[in-house]
């Protein structure tokens, strides 16, 4: 992650003397609906069920390509009482988590866009970046809260990583609503290169010794160890590499330009 991030630095150094020459900077905020796909939400890829919205800043070197710097907030949540599987029910694991995600991107528009200066007025475009995000699996058990990451649930023998390199990606549709002024629809999805946004990765361990409350929370199949449905090494988690998150909403942005110079048709 240390090394693609010094080569993104070293990238737009690169950059920087087309972004001085910039026809315009922008401004902008998203406010929309999150969601969350991994081991708690295998199947249902596209169903949000919290809220999210960020703020973006961003140099347009020219009406096709842009660059900029995103910070994105969202609240992610998954529980297996949602699934329509018998065996994930059974389950019963579930989490809710923040995610803080600090980005930088590129995007491109695919016909010829500058807000009041062009007659386009209308575009579709796309987005790629790379980030890094920020997150704290936690859950409720009998009226407390816990923060999952610290209990090691999984038998880890040290906590995972708070933070993990992110890739955004996808599409939307902007429209010039007046002056400098655009408004847009927009789809993003994230693949956060961690498979613990959602305290599930792999097996259940050997709880033999565990405080109570640990252990419980490690295997929520059962109020006892009677009653509990799993056994060490039996599978815990979906054993996908990576978790994914992703937003869905409107954009609003404004934008700033950087000197006059003749309308494009």
């Amino acid at each position: 992650m240390k090394n693609l991030f010094q080569a993104l630095v070293i990238f737009y150094l690169f950059l920087f003397p087309a972004m001085l020459k910039a026809q315009s900077w922008e401004v902008g905020l998203k406010g929309g609906v999150s969601g969350y796909f991994g081991d708690i939400n295998p199947v249902q890829i596209y169903r949000p069920r919290d809220l999210g919205g960020a703020v973006f800043i961003k140099t347009n070197i020219d009406p096709y390509w842009s660059f900029g710097l995103s910070y994105y907030r969202a609240q992610v949540s998954g529980n297996d009482n949602y699934s329509r599987n018998a065996a994930q029910r059974r389950r019963n694991l579930n989490f809710y988590s923040t995610v803080s995600e600090w980005s930088l991107f590129s995007e491109f528009n695919f016909l010829n866009y500058v807000p009041s200066m062009t007659r386009t007025r209308l575009t579709p475009y796309i987005f790629a970046g790379v980030g890094v995000a920020f997150f704290d699996p936690k859950t409720t058990y009998q009226d407390e809260t816990y923060r999952l990451r610290s209990l090691m649930t999984e038998g880890q023998d040290e906590p995972y990583k708070k933070y993990a390199l992110t890739i955004p990606y996808g599409a939307g549709l902007k429209y010039n609503i007046s002056g400098k002024w655009t408004l847009g629809g927009e789809a993003g999805y994230r693949t956060i290169f961690t498979d613990y946004l959602d305290d599930v990765s792999g097996r259940y361990p050997n709880t033999t010794g565990w405080d109570p409350t640990r252990a419980n929370l490690s295997d929520r199949s059962g109020t006892t160890a009677a009653t509990k449905h799993y056994r060490p090494g039996d599978q815990r988690g979906d054993f996908r590499p990576r978790d994914n998150y992703f937003f869905v909403g409107f954009t609003i942005s404004y934008t700033f330009l950087a000197y006059k110079c003749p309308k494009v048709f």
